[in-house]
């Protein structure tokens, strides 16, 4: 879906001085107009010349400032940047008589003709349990098709996310070789899968298009609907990373049947964040449905017809909530986000227990947490907490875990701090189902909600 953000440069000249009689600082904005495959600049608010035919001008969004003063010239740019992505919804993806995973990304009928003008080329990536349940299906749906295609098995866990991964990738790609305008790499498997074929697809060439499939419910809900990749370094999670959207996310919920019931209750962890935060019906169709959706692992008899489906209701409320936090702030210009809820703490805590818990897991662990911290400063209610524990609970998530110290919430809170332009930027639910965000916690209270934590839910230790 669309997201526009403004990027701003600023280039420097000396040595030129306004002429005499000028003022001493002299402020121009321009619009910028292409007239037979050349941009120049007309000063805004005047007319363009009559000689150029209306048919032949392309008129830019973007703008160029220019001041002069009597140290120099410094010119402005503002450039709208502009993404349009899918989040399809499919059934059957792998069957060759479903054309979405080779042309679901393409929009323009004209651009679908050109493409079947041409023998196509697919470079795709998959983790390498997925290559196993799923690898000769794909050999299979491309064979259908007389599609070029290379499948570069890899090893993705949260120790291997890392830029010798991403670089392995590249190096695959250089070899295969691609058109990088219409030959979208593909990236099939869960989110480290998709993180690090992301990184990948954004430096190869500066930015080659990329699809995700996502084939755990985590990624299906979470990795595959934004913008970010990212890989490990130092240590830090996601530390070295990029901005760029796939061109097409393509979410087939069949996938989800393979993955062990701890990875379904792992997803959940990122959709109750979304129901915490924003949608008191999820939240409550979480509690009612749980157990149900982890004992069916997300299947639904009718497809996608049934709307009152729990898992098809459950999964699209989710995406539908994630995607408007994040196509307004797809660059996070803004860094009040409340999709940060249980993204506090939980970096600190996944990256030192390594690889004990996952990430919904200790996303669940901050969200805990947090809850009492909310109740604590008496945002919500003793009832609110009550509910928003045990529906963790029967969720099978952990609701706490013995190394996460104060000290470690504390190291966590500064680094927030660090890194947020000097503000704590804290979501925290002030109901079930909504959220605010709060920057004047004091440590008092922090103190305080870790105590109780510890004192009513530290038998539930991991």
């Amino acid at each position: 879906m669309p997201a526009g953000d403004l990027f701003t440069v600023t280039a420097v000249r000396g040595g030129t001085k306004p002429e005499a009689g000028e003022s001493r600082s002299k402020q121009k904005e321009y619009q910028l107009v292409q007239v037979k495959n050349t941009w120049c600049r007309i000063e805004c608010g005047q007319e363009m010349p009559t000689l150029w035919e209306e048919d032949q001008v392309i008129v830019s969004q973007a703008k160029i400032g220019e001041q002069v003063t009597e140290s120099g010239v410094s010119w402005t740019v503002k450039a709208p940047i502009y993404f349009c992505y899918k989040v399809i919804e499919t059934q059957h993806l792998l069957n060759p008589t479903n054309m979405t995973l080779l042309y679901g990304h393409v929009s323009d009928p004209q651009e679908l003709d050109d493409y079947n003008k041409k023998t196509q080329k697919r470079f795709i990536v998959m983790d390498a349990t997925v290559e196993q349940l799923y690898g000769s299906k794909v050999r299979k749906y491309f064979e259908a098709h007389d599609v070029v295609y290379k499948i570069l098995t890899v090893e993705t866990t949260e120790e291997t996310k890392s830029m010798d991964l991403v670089l392995h990738i590249l190096e695959e790609v250089h070899k295969f070789g691609l058109d990088r305008r219409t030959e979208p790499i593909i990236a099939i498997g869960g989110g480290v899968c998709l993180d690090s074929v992301g990184l990948a697809a954004s430096l190869y060439r500066r930015r080659t298009p990329y699809i995700r499939v996502p084939t755990t419910l985590l990624s299906y809900v979470d990795a595959s609907v934004g913008a970010k990749n990212g890989v490990n370094f130092c240590n830090c999670k996601n530390k070295l990373g990029t901005y760029t959207p796939p061109i097409a996310t393509l979410l087939d919920r069949s996938f989800i049947q393979t993955i062990p019931r701890r990875h379904i209750s792992n997803g959940l962890g990122e959709i109750l964040k979304m129901a915490l935060m924003k949608h008191k019906g999820l939240f409550e169709l979480l509690e009612k449905n749980g157990k149900y959706l982890l004992d069916t692992k997300f299947q639904s008899r009718n497809g996608l017809a049934c709307h009152g489906d729990a898992a098809l209701t459950t999964t699209r409320l989710a995406i539908q909530t994630m995607l408007e936090e994040l196509a307004p702030n797809l660059w996070e210009d803004d860094l009040d986000r409340l999709v940060d809820y249980g993204h506090v703490i939980s970096p600190e805590l996944e990256m030192k227990v390594l690889p004990s818990l996952m990430h919904g897991e200790a996303v669940n662990i901050d969200m805990a947490f947090m809850t009492y911290v909310s109740h604590e400063i008496g945002l919500i209610t003793l009832e609110e907490k009550i509910r928003t524990v045990q529906c963790m609970r029967n969720l099978e998530l952990p609701v706490w875990h013995r190394d996460c110290s104060l000290q470690l919430i504390k190291k966590a809170l500064a680094e927030r701090f660090k890194h947020s332009g000097g503000k704590l930027r804290l979501p925290l639910p002030t109901g079930l189902g909504i959220a605010e965000i709060f920057n004047d916690v004091r440590e008092e209270i922090i103190k305080s909600a870790f105590a109780s934590w510890q004192e009513e839910l530290g038998e539930f230790s991991t």
